[in-house]
């Protein structure tokens, strides 16, 4: 059996600041099998969330209420964040306001949810209801 490569996938991910859909799958089944730990973020809206969500996610914190719920990201810090969107330009935004709040382990799905083939849950319990 082949070895993931968790690692030089997660370190190209934080030099780029980007994940493409390639990458997330093999980060994902890196953290299905305990190789490798982060937060899956999805900013968009709970309609959003609800109308279709990509299997993983930790957590759900829409742009609208990020300045509310920031704090759950800042107590998360040392950990990988990956935030996706739906198409990407969302999550362009928020790195940049993380970046300058000091988060150095973050990247984003770059052609959000929309280019992401994977596993998609539709109506999905919300993110919050589960233990990061």
């Amino acid at each position: 059996m082949q070895e993931l490569p968790c690692k030089e996938v997660f370190e190209r991910c934080i030099q780029t600041l980007q994940v493409s859909d390639k990458d997330l799958l093999e980060l994902l089944t890196c953290k299905e099998q305990n190789l490798l730990d982060f937060l899956l973020v999805d900013i968009r809206e709970i309609f959003e969330y609800m109308n279709q969500s990509i299997a993983g996610t930790d957590l759900l914190l829409p742009t609208t209420t990020l300045h509310e719920t920031i704090g759950i990201l800042e107590e998360n810090k040392e950990k990988f964040i990956l935030l996706y969107c739906r198409t990407g330009n969302r999550t362009s935004n928020v790195l940049g306001i993380l970046k300058r709040k000091g988060f150095e382990k973050i990247a984003h799905l770059s052609d959000g949810i929309v280019g992401y083939s994977g596993k998609k849950l539709k109506n999905a319990p919300l993110p919050q209801e589960r233990n990061i």
